[in-house]
């Protein structure tokens, strides 16, 4: 039975129930901008909006208010009214001429297949307000029809040419050029014998040393240079370190099979080594690099441009736990709940925030890395992180395997201090017998000097202890800063070592334009404290610049003092760095 409102009366009651007025288009509206327009209709068409078939299912809507009827008479005899997935109608919003349009467009098709089925509830009277609306909105059903048909079209190519149901691709790529300056080569030194001679004979380099390294030369590493004879350390300070043009390339593949799950395959290549002052120190062929983590920078990676697979693992949910099961490549950062690091200087993918892994976080979630299992469970203000981690699980000679070989273990406590602050304490129980102790599991150092690393030689197990905080001063400045301790006891002896680091940050975002940031830290990086071994220092400032959404460019400074803690004569070493990023 027809209702006695008019469906033009019921039309003009619902509309301006939501604030929208039915004045005839004058010319401006005309000449109005057509992307202007579409966003519009883009805008009311990606709302979750539902069809409802009862006025009563919208909870904010009651018999009371003005328009009730109006929009009973539009659900009940025409079916197009649609609600919110809350079950709201939000008749207050303001509502603009497109959107309206859309709206008669889906009444129009409704009451076309009403007339199609022979039904009997559409007069002459609402085919004639029909007439007049059609008439009234002519130009923005035009335009909404030509959007329908846009993305009708749309959708079906991407139907046809998708890359996956399942699985998205995410891509970073950056371009560095880079260059050091001062005392860029620390292990470029002699050993001349005096003029009592030496034990050994002739001059030694850096390459003869390591073969006399022990634990012993550690603990006094000037006394234990001179116990090799009557020598006289001469060191090199010529800077002949030439400009370079490096890239690292990333494509990454996020798979979910359930929606809640994700399976992470990442593509890498690259050609970018470190600029360390005393990268080279590596002992026999072919063996890991320990003093490549002096000013090592979050992007280096060099494998010639070689594409391999550094990261396989599956992300999943365990009722209130979120569970890490990394094949390949897999790090301590990849599932605690936070590192702690500033917003802008951390960002976990080593090409928009610091330039240098020391600036990012603390070098306790460096230690160990590979493959095993990760826990993070919140547990409201609180969130528990465990995970085991083995370098060398694929290996199944002795000594080596997930149980057998190097590893590091993890267990964190972070506390949210409310909107803004965050604070930490992290444990990490780890065993190290052929590579640097701060090398995400890869072998050559990330993060700390030559002496400190080169303890992962000898069947260490460490015992590392960190504190880490992070303040949000404002919603643009934050700031950063962490403690670490490792006590380091060399296996089969009484040998035990300290290694320190620790480092403040602060960054200011969105300074001059959203997505920029200027970043600024100093700190000392994981350092042996034996003996007159001095304290490295690490300085560091840059300036990202969001060029757009996709391109950052990012120039920055690395100064360096003491890299080699003194022992070698090095003087202070300066990278320059202009990084280059493209994510897609």
């Amino acid at each position: 039975m027809k209702t006695s409102l008019s469906l033009w009366k019921s039309l003009s009651i619902a509309s301006a129930a939501v604030g929208v007025s039915v004045a005839t288009a004058g010319t401006a509206q005309a000449q109005a901008n057509n992307s202007e327009l579409l966003n519009q209709i883009n805008t009311y068409s990606q709302g979750d909006i539902a069809q409802v078939n009862s006025v009563f299912q919208l909870s904010d809507v009651s018999p009371s208010d003005w328009a009730f009827d109006a929009l009973r008479n539009l659900v009940e005899n025409y079916n197009c009214i649609v609600g919110y997935p809350d079950g709201t109608f939000r008749g207050n919003r303001p509502l603009s001429r497109y959107e309206f349009a859309a709206g008669l467009n889906a009444c129009l098709q409704q009451i076309e297949r009403m007339i199609q089925s022979g039904g009997s509830e559409v007069t002459p009277e609402d085919l004639a307000a029909l007439r007049r609306l059609i008439n009234e909105f002519e130009a923005e059903l035009a335009t909404l029809g030509a959007r329908v048909d846009d993305l009708e079209g749309r959708v079906e190519f991407l139907e046809d040419n998708q890359f996956s149901t399942t699985t998205k691709l995410k891509g970073e790529v950056v371009f560095a050029i880079g260059d050091s300056f001062g005392d860029v080569d620390a292990l470029d030194f002699r050993l001349v014998p005096t003029d009592n001679g030496g034990e050994n004979g002739g001059e030694l380099t850096f390459s003869d040393v390591p073969s006399e390294i022990n634990p012993s030369f550690l603990s006094d590493i000037p006394a234990a240079i001179a116990s090799l004879g009557d020598f006289d350390l001469v060191a090199n300070d010529d800077d002949d370190t030439q400009t370079t043009f490096t890239d690292r390339v990333r494509l990454t593949l996020e798979t979910s099979f359930t929606g809640k799950d994700t399976l992470i395959t990442r593509l890498t290549a690259g050609n970018s080594a470190s600029f360390s002052p005393t990268a080279g120190a590596v002992v026999g062929e072919d063996g890991p690099d320990l003093g490549s983590g002096m000013g090592f920078q979050t992007f280096n990676l060099d494998t010639g441009n070689d594409v391999v697979i550094d990261w396989l693992a599956y992300y999943f949910p365990l009722r209130r736990a979120n569970v890490y099961l990394a094949a390949f490549g897999g790090l301590h950062s990849d599932y605690t709940s936070t590192t702690f690091g500033a917003t802008g200087l951390e960002d976990f993918t080593g090409g928009s925030g610091s330039l240098t892994q020391l600036a990012a976080s603390s070098p306790i979630y460096t230690i160990g890395g590979g493959s095993g299992l990760g826990f993070n469970m919140p547990l409201g203000p609180v969130d528990i992180s465990l995970g085991y981690l083995a370098d060398e699980a694929a290996d199944s000679t002795e000594s080596n395997g997930l149980f057998n070989g190097e590893y590091g273990a993890l267990a964190q406590i972070a506390f949210n201090l409310g909107d803004r602050a965050e604070l930490g304490v992290t444990y990490v129980n780890s065993y190290h017998d052929s590579g640097a102790i701060y090398d995400f599991g890869g072998g050559s150092a990330v993060n700390g000097t030559a002496w400190a690393n080169a303890l992962g030689l000898f069947g260490t197990e460490a015992n590392s202890y960190g504190v880490q905080g992070k303040f949000d001063i404002t919603d643009r400045i934050s700031l950063a800063a962490y403690g670490m301790y490792t006590d380091a006891k060399v296996a089969g002896s009484s040998d035990e070592f300290d290694i320190w680091s620790y480092g403040l940050g602060v960054a200011f975002n969105d300074l001059g334009k959203e997505g920029n940031v200027l970043g600024l830290f100093a700190g000392a990086p994981p350092y042996l404290a034996e003996g007159d071994l001095k304290t490295p220092l690490q300085v560091e400032g840059f300036y990202k610049y969001q060029l757009t959404d996709g391109i950052s460019i990012t120039p920055g400074v690395i100064w360096l003092k003491d890299a080699a803690q003194g022992v070698l004569g090095e003087e202070d070493a300066i990278i320059g760095t202009l990084r280059t990023t493209f994510t897609f």
